[in-house]
């Protein structure tokens, strides 16, 4: 379930309806989908597609979106570090960014009106954030996430970057089994 961490008041979310309200009110979207509907065997695109193919004709309809994709990043990926890199940097898109993660843990940074806040996403965790939200990306301690994608120009989403340098003086942490909560969040 997702967790939120909010830096500026030093709290975090982990409680669903909290979070959603939370979330709702910066205009972001969230919601759970069950995972289960998918084995432990089957992570291949099409697999994936087809098991989540309702979910997917709801939002393309509520939203304009055209095409919805899997992607899987892990240790192994070529290039990660340089691919985590253009994610790492606050930007923008000119549409949504849509994600609902099938496997793994990221964890998502919004800049919302000067607002920093983290929201770590795994597995069944639907999010949406809104075309001009600035933001940045990047995973967890296992490396490893598999979501799938939707998109309202098939070309995909452009990253138009910010230059703030606020995304350097964030550290991304995870609230998985590495982090130990020492009262001071």
């Amino acid at each position: 379930m997702v967790k939120i961490n909010v830096t500026g008041e030093k709290k975090v979310i982990d409680q669903q309806s909290a979070a959603q309200r939370f979330l709702a009110e910066r205009g972001i979207r969230y919601d759970r989908w069950d995972i289960h509907k998918l084995s432990s065997a089957e992570r291949n695109e099409d697999q994936i597609l087809k098991a989540f193919s309702d979910e997917i004709e709801t939002l393309k309809k509520e939203g304009n979106y055209l095409v919805a994709d899997v992607i899987n990043i892990d240790s192994k990926t070529p290039d990660l570090e340089t691919m985590l890199e253009k994610f790492k940097k606050e930007h923008v898109h000119s549409e949504d960014e849509v994600r609902f993660t099938i496997y793994g843990s990221g964890i998502f940074y919004i800049n919302k009106d000067g607002e920093v806040f983290s929201i770590e996403v795994e597995p069944g965790d639907l999010l949406g954030v809104p075309a001009g939200t600035k933001h940045w990306f990047d995973l967890c301690q296992d490396r490893h996430i598999i979501a799938i994608r939707l998109f309202q120009n098939r070309s995909g989403w452009t990253p138009y970057y910010t230059n703030s340098g606020l995304d350097g003086k964030y550290q991304p942490l995870c609230f998985g089994p590495a982090y130990i909560h020492n009262g001071d969040h």
